[in-house]
């Protein structure tokens, strides 16, 4: 145990120091020195979305979770106009999709709101107000046809993600948080003007191949996930990794100091442990907790199923 804790520590220092501890002692390294990465979160019903027998109860439901999305994304002042939008497969008609109507405001949207669209571009269900926001077609729409594990995907103009989409460069794992995003997130450089083709929607899916993330240069971030949650709580997450990023290279410059990287192997077992979709979920779940209050509601750990 006393070995397994400094080698904890020299994972800290130089590959060279840690491989000259490791053959002066004849301590075998664990294959990762910080611990299991699945220990993060443990599988259980709670790490997962929750499955419907009926199509109809599962649109419903999901229909629901988008209305607390788009509180989510107001709370955090992600509503930047009429721009943005966040969109969910639909469960009945996998072809078509539900997203927020064209000019509503996130902070008022409710279920009887939400607009279904197919992929041809047309409203085929929805609320009053049917007008559609051509790009979230354009982009969205080539998405999820590329993506057949993408339940959810969102895009908005946040301050820090504009910021930092037009450095024309991707995020640095200088921090566990940015981990999250570790060979996980592209930067996809093209800026041709408001998406309103589907030809630039498909880049932009290519781009994104099987990533969670996109930064879309001199526009906005872009996250997908399986799940409502996880889509939400990377795109907060990313947005707040896109401040840091640009924080430490502002406190950099004024120092004249490097910033100093996580290593390949530390930043990939923490990706293990927070990347993958489940862990998503999970950190999403205090989040939607929090909106649910908006609607009067509040359910254990915030998954919308057992009122507390």
């Amino acid at each position: 145990m006393q070995h397994r804790r400094l080698i904890t520590t020299l994972g800290f220092c130089s590959d060279i120091t840690a491989a000259t501890f490791i053959e002066s002692s004849g301590v075998v390294a664990e294959e990762h020195t910080s611990g299991d990465p699945s220990l993060a979160f443990i599988q259980d019903e709670t790490t997962a979305p929750p499955t419907f027998d009926s199509p109809h109860e599962e649109r419903a439901y999901l229909k629901h979770r988008l209305a607390l999305a788009f509180r989510i994304f107001a709370q955090f002042g992600f509503a930047e106009g009429v721009a943005g939008h966040i969109t969910v497969r639909d469960p009945v008609d996998p072809t078509s999709f539900w997203v927020n109507p064209f000019g509503m405001h996130f902070s008022l949207i409710r279920d009887e709101d939400l607009i279904r669209v197919d992929h041809q571009g047309k409203v085929v269900d929805g609320g009053r107000n049917r007008r559609l926001n051509f790009a979230a077609y354009a982009i969205h729409a080539q998405i999820h046809a590329a993506r057949p594990d993408v339940l959810c995907a969102a895009h908005s103009h946040t301050k820090f993600g504009r910021a930092f989409c037009a450095s024309g460069r991707t995020l640095q794992p200088l921090t566990q948080d940015s981990c999250v995003f570790y060979n996980d997130h592209v930067l996809y450089p093209t800026f041709a003007g408001v998406v309103l083709a589907a030809e630039e929607g498909e880049h932009i899916a290519a781009a994104l191949g099987p990533r969670k993330a996109a930064l879309l240069g001199n526009h906005g971030l872009l996250t997908v996930a399986p799940s409502i949650e996880a889509c939400v709580a990377w795109f907060v997450l990313l947005e707040s990794c896109c401040e840091v990023q640009l924080l430490a290279d502002a406190s950099s410059a004024g120092s004249g100091k490097p910033l100093v990287e996580i290593g390949e192997v530390e930043a990939q077992s923490t990706w293990e442990a927070l990347g993958k979709p489940s862990g998503g979920y999970f950190m999403g779940l205090p989040l939607f907790q929090v909106a649910e209050k908006e609607f009067g509601e509040r359910t254990f750990l915030g998954r919308g199923l057992e009122p507390l």
